[in-house]
């Protein structure tokens, strides 16, 4: 029997990390929103890792803040340790990670949700999608009950037919003591939808009262923690450390000597394995000459004696388990609370979506985190919140909100997947984004806060801070560049107890700024400022000068990838007819069906003068069409 009490403008399946910025982004737009979730007491849970952000990941944290998300509000209202990592590099890849409590993450979260207007949260499994002309129509859950709706976001993470695996016992979960969602993988399966198996895990949890700390070496949190939503003005919880120590000779030879019974080398998992946070029995294989590897001891909470063991990751019966966990020193009277598991779990291709992340094959479907084949909190919230902004984009007839590699990392992402593809999980790293000396976390405010007020998830206050962080910065840089410094004993003393070279003749306080020894608080010291500047703006400020050279070389590389975006394809262009390109590059160009000749030339296997042919074919199609019409 059917019973429709209402009509849901937009439901988002999964309240993981994806589905969490999905539902709020829909609802907070102004769309009519239901959240299901297997289990209201696991929303926005940490299974893998008490900790978000990291390398590249904290930038996608923090533009996800940027445009209006939660996930770096929650963050800093749970986090128990921060770090800013690549401190002694330059700031593009300055990153910032934090240990949370994962209870009070959760729970945080779930209580931003029932609270947030234009959404509802219920406890239900999803079944199958409802279809009408191949548009989605709702969904009907593991009861029989169906839920009218004009669009669906699915954020599944691992639960499509999920697999947990320890040893060679194998038991059908999400997670962990969570059901696992079979009927929903199946009917995708039946709609088309290219497939396949990849494969995640955890390491063990261990009792705190059972670790001898004084054998590890003690990492503290910042002593000056930055928060990382760019609202967060107090961070409320004590900070608490984390420990380093390390595996040995004997550790190794547990593992080589059991591997068979490893569920990922005892062929048990078919799954392909994230090759960037590798298990610990693959470190072993794969680096046959390390003596040692890395173990890091986090708490999992304020209130926990459960203790997160990061490098020790496996998929090994539970009493091989506690000959490895307890030869490492240190851990030998280790109890394990919580064994470790690898788990494998569906995924679709994200090459079946458009660069909104909604399905080519059913309209108003979108799909959203580890369900498009990526891994990682951070990776699955920039989608969710991408996904869900763009199905209340879909229901309220707006333009698609789409970010190029040149505005955001969650830009560079998206155009990843869904242009090239993935057959591993998909990590995010500073390397993947060619513009990263602009893509900083230090100013995704100042880049996205303008795209999140327009999408009505940016209130005008935060917009008009932006704003005169910006003005102040550009006033400030005429300032420097206008002003000369000329040689004096108290310059030359200045600069000489700064370890940088005297001066003879004037010299452009820029061209002071640029040399490494010098700061823009120190150069107060011989070039005092007039007006207040906020400290924002200082960063700024220190920033684009010091760097001016590299950023004008990616503003111009930039310009270069522009032109190519803006040279459309289009849609009824036939591949077929652009005679010199390979049957191989065909194909791929008619399955990812590129937008633009800037995404064709990112295609896995494209050539300079594959771009060259296809430019020539779409400019002589237009021209025939011109022509006919």
């Amino acid at each position: 029997m059917n019973f429709n009490f209402q009509t849901y403008d937009v439901i988002v399946i999964g309240a993981g990390h994806a589905g969490c910025e999905a539902a709020l982004a829909c609802s907070r737009m102004g769309c009519n929103t239901l959240l299901l979730t297997i289990d209201m007491d696991k929303i926005a849970t940490m299974p893998c890792s008490p900790s978000i952000g990291g390398m590249a990941k904290g930038q996608l944290v923090k533009e996800i803040d940027a445009l209006g998300g939660q996930m770096a509000k929650i963050t800093d209202s749970s986090a128990i340790q921060y770090k800013t990592l690549n401190t002694s590099k330059g700031p593009a890849v300055h990153s910032t990670r934090t240990q949370n409590d994962k209870a009070l993450y959760s729970k945080n979260m779930k209580a931003v949700i029932e609270k947030t207007k234009n959404l509802d949260l219920k406890q239900a499994m999803a079944k199958e999608l409802v279809l009408e002309n191949n548009t989605v129509a709702g969904i009907i859950d593991h009861t029989g009950f169906e839920y009218k709706t004009r669009a669906v976001v699915i954020a599944t993470g691992t639960f499509l037919r999920g697999m947990v695996h320890i040893g060679a016992s194998k038991t059908a979960a999400g997670r962990a003591g969570e059901f696992s969602s079979v009927s929903l993988a199946q009917n995708l399966a039946t709609l088309g939808f290219n497939t396949g198996r990849m494969k995640t895990g955890t390491p063990p949890r261990i009792h705190a009262d059972s670790i001898d700390f004084s054998k590890f070496d003690i990492h503290k949190s910042d002593h000056q923690p930055k928060p990382f939503s760019f609202s967060t003005r107090k961070i409320i919880n004590p900070m608490l450390p984390s420990f380093m120590g390390h595996t040995n000779k004997r550790t190794h030879d547990i593992i080589r000597h059991n591997l068979k019974h490893s569920a990922l080398y005892g062929g048990h998992i078919k799954g392909k394995s994230a090759r960037y946070c590798p298990s610990f029995e693959d470190k072993i294989v794969k680096f046959p000459d390390r003596d040692s590897h890395h173990i890091i001891l986090e708490y999992e909470g304020l209130n926990s004696k459960e203790i997160y063991a990061s490098g020790l990751g496996n998929s090994l019966p539970l009493e091989i388990q506690y000959k490895v966990v307890r030869s490492v020193d240190g851990l030998e009277k280790a109890q394990i609370m919580r064994p470790a598991y690898a788990i494998e779990y569906d995924y679709i291709n994200p090459l079946e979506l458009s660069s909104a992340l909604e399905t080519k094959k059913i309209k108003g479907l979108f799909l959203a985190g580890q369900v498009n084949g990526t891994s990682g909190y951070e990776e699955a919230g920039a989608q969710g919140l991408w996904a869900g902004i763009n199905a209340a984009c879909a229901i309220q007839k707006r333009p698609p909100f789409i970010l190029d590699r040149s505005q955001a990392y969650m830009g560079v992402m998206v155009d990843d997947l869904v242009t090239k593809g993935t057959n591993e999980p998909y990590r995010m790293f500073t390397s993947r984004a060619e513009y990263r000396l602009l893509l900083r976390e230090d100013n995704a405010d100042l880049r996205l806060s303008r795209i999140g007020n327009a999408l009505g998830l940016v209130d005008d206050d935060t917009l008009n801070f932006c704003k005169e962080i910006q003005d102040q910065t550009q006033k400030e840089i005429r300032r420097i560049k206008k002003t000369t410094i000329k040689p004096c004993q108290k310059v030359n003393n200045f600069l000489l107890s700064k370890g940088t070279n005297q001066i003879t003749t004037g010299v452009k306080l820029d061209q002071l700024l640029k040399r490494a020894q010098l700061d823009y608080v120190s150069l107060k010291e011989i070039s005092p400022v007039t007006e207040p500047v906020l400290k924002r703006a200082q960063q700024q400020v220190e920033i684009q000068i010091k760097y001016e050279g590299y950023i004008l070389r990616q503003l111009n590389e930039i310009k270069k990838y522009k032109d190519l975006e803006k040279i459309n394809i289009p849609i009824n262009f036939n591949y077929s007819k652009a005679h010199g390109l390979s049957n191989e590059i065909k194909e791929k160009l008619n399955q990812i069906l590129p937008k633009s000749l800037g995404q064709a030339s990112r295609i896995e296997g494209m050539t300079p003068a594959g771009i060259s042919v296809l430019m020539i074919a779409i400019s002589s199609f237009k021209t025939k069409k011109r022509n006919l019409t």
